[in-house]
């Protein structure tokens, strides 16, 4: 099955910037929050625990904000790695 390689770059270039936020968001939100568990002042930082979860403020996302993390990491995963993978071919085929 041939991918058509002009929309699968486009689809990358359209959700890795929409996707950006809320998994950078998780991130280092679940970081800092770590570093409050481990420092024993957990109480303290709940706010960050909410926010890593998707709720932010009178929004609440949490049913589906690790849906979003989770489709979103995955889909910029296999179109990345696609894209990877064609350039790889056109280098070796360049090579022979």
């Amino acid at each position: 099955m041939a991918i058509n390689k002009a929309r699968l770059r486009h689809f990358h270039y359209i959700l890795a910037p929409i996707m950006f936020l809320p998994i950078f968001l998780t991130a280092i939100t679940g970081s800092l929050f770590q570093v409050a568990v481990i420092t024993d002042k957990s109480a303290d930082y709940l706010w960050l625990l909410e926010l890593h979860r998707g709720k932010f403020g009178i929004i609440d996302l949490e049913l589906i904000y690790p849906l979003i993390n989770a489709f979103g990491v995955l889909f910029l995963a296999i179109t990345g790695i696609t894209m990877w993978l064609q350039i790889n071919r056109k280098i070796r085929k360049l090579h022979k």
